[in-house]
């Protein structure tokens, strides 16, 4: 196996573990955790709750990004490549349709 293949998965599984610290910390955080960059964040009726269901989005992100980096094992020019790239672009959306149609319709305050 080549430096340059493992070398870019141990980069893949560190770009994993960050949102997996992310998430651990949402768990622990005491104002509401923001998912928007430069957003200024609305109220939430339950911050306890709202801050636990991040930790979760963020953690299970995380996984999920660390396992859909295991193709990249396989080499450069592998046609399971595919599945990183067109994977890792479904799991953002993913996130953001969670994100907004089921936590934050859960936890706004009306």
């Amino acid at each position: 196996m080549d430096v340059g293949v493992i070398i870019g998965f141990v980069v893949w599984c560190i770009v994993g573990g960050i949102f997996l610290i992310i998430g651990g910390s949402c768990f622990f955080a005491s104002r509401p955790v923001g998912f928007w960059a430069n957003v200024k964040m609305c109220e939430v009726n339950n911050t306890k709750k709202y801050n636990r269901a991040m930790g979760k989005l963020f953690c299970c992100f995380g996984i999920v990004f660390i396992i859909l980096g295991i193709p990249l094992l396989t080499g450069q020019n592998s046609p399971l490549l595919f599945l990183s790239i067109t994977g890792t672009m479904a799991l953002v959306i993913t996130t953001m349709l969670v994100y907004e149609l089921v936590i934050m319709k859960k936890y706004r305050k009306n």
